[in-house]
């Protein structure tokens, strides 16, 4: 039987005719195709500035730096997450520091943030910067760390990678009302593709403006931020120390054309997820919960299963050829991280999560014959019993 990926792109003749016409066009990269891709997600998003990227690492990375954050500053993130959400924070030379999930929504928890902010602050030693993960495409309670944000003076970076056409509390998720910036993934698993490639949306047009110059080695062509201007047509200034984190027009004329599809994407995505919540249950898994005022995207389902049997079911799928996956390794686990002082124990709900954790098939192209042949394995796999996600 043919294999079933746990994601993958949906590509139609209709972005692969986008991509050939720009193969045929005069502009390759730093072409009008950019543009007219960073105006369309942020017109959906309801944000005042998209700035595309090579990839949402990129944009972690030039999101904290057109916030300065800086050697002996600190940032704050999820343990549930792909270790790009901290390592943005390394390459500007800073620290990490990671906040406990909520066992439900699986998500940064708002309680154990707070605590963790009161500690902080008797210390002396807050975060600059907050980076919630939107796990499997569901916002954190953004409202009540925009609260705490303004408490205790922090910045937010919403890692949003999984959660383009997501909502919270009624607008789109990269809107720009709980965060100061947002970032999305466009990779081939992710719920529109570019190939590769990030980009970040946020409402302050200063911040907008060091997005665009860090993405292209520091550099402006605008005379009213040069010192020296007035030299000619070619003339050119580094302003600061930058990156080629830029995103092609190839790339970007392919995540348009996908654009044109994201409310299809998202509910036969919502409509999947349905499926398999009545199908399982009455199984012994646990399914994530649902976070108040978010509307996920559904990125990703993932279910618990028994730590016992987690293992042996994720082998006998794998062998069913089902191409299940575990998200996430808590960030705080891995040997880098734990050569900097962090240890199993630290966050025992993310290492609970992980222990059993396990990702199920969800893409927009995967059919409901596959789906079936996927519970059918799980049930094959799994004795009989209802547990609750956290139990």
């Amino acid at each position: 039987m043919s294999f079933i990926p746990y994601g993958r792109q949906s590509i139609s003749e209709e972005d692969i005719a986008a991509v050939n016409a720009v193969l045929r066009s005069d502009w390759l990269t730093q072409g009008p195709m950019i543009e007219r891709f960073e105006q369309a997600v942020a017109q959906r998003c309801e944000a005042a500035h998209g700035v595309a990227v090579c990839n949402a690492t990129a944009a972690l990375h030039i999101a904290c730096l057109a916030l300065d954050l800086g050697p002996g500053d600190l940032l704050w993130t999820s343990p549930n997450t792909f270790v790009a959400s901290a390592n943005c924070a390394r390459y500007c030379g800073a620290e990490v520091d990671f906040v406990d999930i909520d066992p439900l929504t699986l998500n940064l928890s708002v309680t154990a943030l707070a605590t963790k902010l009161e500690n902080a602050e008797r210390a002396g030693r807050l975060p600059k910067i907050l980076v919630p993960v939107a796990f499997a495409g569901q916002s954190c309670d953004m409202a009540a760390i925009q609260r705490l944000a303004h408490r205790y003076g922090f910045k937010v970076i919403e890692d949003a990678s999984h959660a383009i056409g997501a909502r919270y509390a009624g607008r789109p998720v990269g809107c720009g009302a709980q965060a100061d910036i947002t970032v999305f993934s466009f990779h081939p698993v992710k719920i529109v593709t570019t190939g590769e490639g990030g980009l970040l949306t946020t409402k302050d047009a200063a911040v907008a403006e060091r997005l665009r110059r860090l993405r292209s080695h520091g550099i402006t062509r605008d005379p009213a931020l040069m010192h020296a201007p007035g030299q000619g047509a070619w003339y050119y200034e580094q302003l600061e120390l930058g990156f080629n984190y830029r995103i092609t027009d190839i790339q970007a004329a392919l995540g348009l054309s996908q654009l044109d599809r994201l409310e299809a994407f998202i509910a036969r995505r919502r409509a999947l997820v349905a499926r398999y919540r009545d199908r399982l249950a009455e199984l012994p898994v646990g399914l994530i919960g649902d976070q108040a005022l978010a509307e996920s995207a559904w990125h990703l389902f993932p279910i618990r299963v028994d730590e016992a049997r987690r293992d042996r079911v994720f082998a006998g799928m794998r062998a069913a050829g089902i191409g299940v996956n575990l998200h996430y390794i808590p960030v705080h686990l891995q040997p880098y991280y734990q050569a900097l002082g962090f240890q199993p124990g630290d966050f025992p709900e993310a290492e609970r999560y992980y222990a059993q954790a396990l990702s199920l098939p969800l893409y927009a192209d995967l059919s409901e014959e596959q789906q079936d042949r996927v519970v059918k394995c799980l049930v094959g796999l799994l004795d009989s019993g209802v547990v609750q996600c956290g139990s």
